[in-house]
């Protein structure tokens, strides 16, 4: 059995009439679909823009529930990580998953079936394929320069 979505305190189906920039802080941590994607290296070309997915992961990601292991200190680890907020979406839901649910709704786009808000429980992005579990390798194991060999398509 899977665990159950807490939606104590959450509008049923606030993501579909409320703006981004409108959500609480509850409302916006209950939009991540727990697939880890975003917490996977990303290498970009300077040139087009394109960002591109590998398979080397944050060295916080856990690849079995695809949350970071220490989410609320994750700066004293990984400087360089970012924290996705309503005020920064602008600048930074080009390189998030294009399954998101924040890329999704900056985008004016809907959920899909499988986001735990809508099915109910966090299983359903892992039992969908859409997830990295048990896909990742350990950054601290790959060296940089050797990134591009992990380039992988998203899951989708």
């Amino acid at each position: 059995m899977s665990d159950p979505i807490d939606r104590s305190g959450l509008s049923p189906r606030f993501w579909e009439h409320k703006p981004l920039r409108k959500m609480t802080a509850p409302e916006w941590e209950a939009l991540c679909d727990g697939c880890g994607k975003c917490c996977l290296n990303k290498l970009e070309d300077e040139d087009t823009g394109e960002v591109e997915l590998t398979r080397v992961a944050c060295r916080l990601l856990d690849d079995t529930t695809c949350r970071c292991a220490q989410y609320e200190i994750r700066h004293q680890f990984v400087p360089e990580c970012i924290v996705l907020r309503p005020e920064n979406i602008d600048e930074h839901a080009y390189w998030m998953p294009q399954t998101c649910a924040y890329r999704l709704l900056w985008e004016g786009k809907p959920l899909f079936d499988w986001h735990p808000l809508i099915s109910g429980t966090a299983e359903s992005v892992h039992s969908a394929g859409v997830s990295v579990r048990n896909r990742t390798v350990p950054e601290f194991e790959i060296p940089e320069e050797d990134w591009d060999d992990y380039i992988i398509e998203e899951p989708t």
